[in-house]
């Protein structure tokens, strides 16, 4: 009776230490806020935004197109998640934030920066390449308190006109992941603004160093396209936005979230959600 007891409690610790293990990783562009997107403004539909976000438990979540007042209304509606990450336009507040929100009781935030897309400067807000606009990607350096591992996250969102700002974005990101965090292990989330046929995303896919979540899943939910237009530009399939690992991340389950509320879209992207391990 004392062995099975032990057999039992081994069984459930085990269990428990794996449950410990798992992580949800999510990339979401959440629509900037406007005056255009008559029937779609954020004040209308942020509640709902992070509903969705709780519900589905992200331990770590790459957003795009958030402006620093849209970050500070999630924030309170999420009160479990900290966040890190700068406006593109001055480096402080002004401008699309590419911020990455984190449970603060999962995650101890090391260091965190945020660098400009750019074949000039890097260090200061101004186009590179070919972009029509500037474009920054934001990191932060976690450490796991479940493990005491650490890890390197990068978000980003890419020029929606420069194809060579795109591919260039993508040599440079895995440049200064090396740069700032060697061998560590490395998550890149990110609207790219172009599919897996393109050579942005390729640059990432042809990587030694990092692999495509959507091609390591065993189980993979694509209902329809990461982008949906308000509804309108619905596709059975196409993957503008994106998620990213290295090993030693383990993908369980990969999927397109198409949570509505009363017929309409919380953002006209929908979110990614990975089930992924250590």
């Amino acid at each position: 009776m004392k062995k099975l007891l032990l057999t039992i409690i081994s069984f459930f610790s085990l269990a428990t230490a794996l449950q410990a293990q798992a992580l949800q990783v999510g990339t979401y562009n959440i629509r900037q806020r406007n005056t255009i997107d008559e029937g779609n403004l954020w004040q209308d539909r942020r509640e709902y935004l992070c509903k969705l976000i709780r519900y589905h438990d992200f331990d770590l979540l790459g957003i795009q197109e958030a402006f620093k007042d849209q970050l500070e209304d999630m924030l309170k509606l999420l009160p479990k998640y900290g966040a890190v990450g700068v406006g593109r336009d001055d480096g402080k507040d002004k401008g699309e934030h590419s911020a990455i929100l984190y449970k603060k009781s999962r995650f101890t935030l090391i260091k965190s920066d945020t660098f400009w897309l750019s074949d000039t400067d890097t260090e200061k807000p101004n186009k590179g390449w070919d972009a029509a606009l500037p474009r920054i990607c934001t990191w932060a350096i976690f450490e796991d308190k479940e493990n005491g591992k650490r890890f390197i996250m990068m978000n980003t969102h890419f020029d929606h006109v420069g194809k060579v700002a795109r591919t260039e974005s993508a040599k440079l990101m895995l440049q200064k992941a090396h740069e700032l965090a060697k061998d560590l292990p490395l998550i890149i989330t990110g609207d790219l603004n172009v599919d897996e046929k393109s050579d942005a995303y390729n640059t990432f896919a042809s990587s030694p160093y990092i692999q495509d979540t959507y091609e390591l899943a065993p189980l993979v939910y694509e209902p329809n396209s990461t982008f949906n237009g308000w509804g309108k530009s619905l596709k059975a399939k196409e993957r503008i936005d994106h998620i990213f690992i290295s090993k030693p991340f383990n993908v369980l389950k990969y999927g397109v979230l198409t949570d509505t509320y009363m017929g309409k879209f919380p953002s006209d992207h929908f979110p990614v959600l990975v089930h992924m391990e250590w």
